[in-house]
């Protein structure tokens, strides 16, 4: 063993052996921080990102919900309660009037909705006038700050070539709101 030793170290390449051996070890060295560490680290990394993904999306889920809140609040508080429902007829009734625009059989009904206390309110009947005051009543509805719809207008008979009155069968809709402690919207809006 010993000769082969001295033969080796007589070898022409023989200076580049320990050399040979440190950049074996190194090489070694890396192979293991990087299976140890790299690797490692490099997980960690993905499995945060994907974390970070997630609750970002979260987030944005939440801040959409929020803002849908805030946005049915608005459009619930719009909405006549069902106890004001006569007098937006009423109301409706008085406007007609102001127009020259009579209503002489205005009936009220309300229709469930598949939304919890909610409810559609219907008006309909004819109404009769000379066409500038139907279109100025027709335009009052429309313009209205209660949230009410013409749903259907059908014309059902126009007088003769000297009678300018026209009449209408009107059907008027609007949504109704149940009870404020009933309607599932009345925590604080955030």
């Amino acid at each position: 063993m010993k000769d082969r030793l001295l033969f080796l170290w007589q070898h022409p390449f023989a200076p580049l052996l320990p050399w040979a051996g440190v950049a074996l070890g190194l090489l070694f060295i890396l192979f293991l921080v990087h299976a140890l560490g790299v690797v490692d680290a490099q997980a960690s990394r993905e499995r945060l990102e994907n974390e970070w993904a997630a609750t970002r999306q979260t987030l944005m889920s939440h801040r959409e919900a929020r803002k849908a809140k805030k946005d049915l609040s608005r459009v619930w508080a719009v909405l006549p309660a069902a106890r004001d429902f006569t007098a937006l007829g009423l109301g409706i009734s008085d406007e007609a009037k102001r127009d020259r625009v009579t209503l002489p059989g205005l009936s009220y009904k309300t229709e469930p909705t598949p939304i919890a206390n909610m409810s559609k309110g219907l008006l309909q009947g004819p109404m009769t006038g000379q066409y500038e005051d139907l279109r100025r009543f027709i335009y009052g509805l429309e313009t209205a700050e209660e949230l009410v719809f013409i749903e259907d207008l059908e014309l059902t008979r126009s007088g003769g070539a000297q009678d300018t009155l026209l009449t209408f069968n009107i059907r008027i809709a609007t949504y109704l709101r149940g009870d404020p402690g009933e309607s599932g919207l009345s925590g604080p809006v955030q």
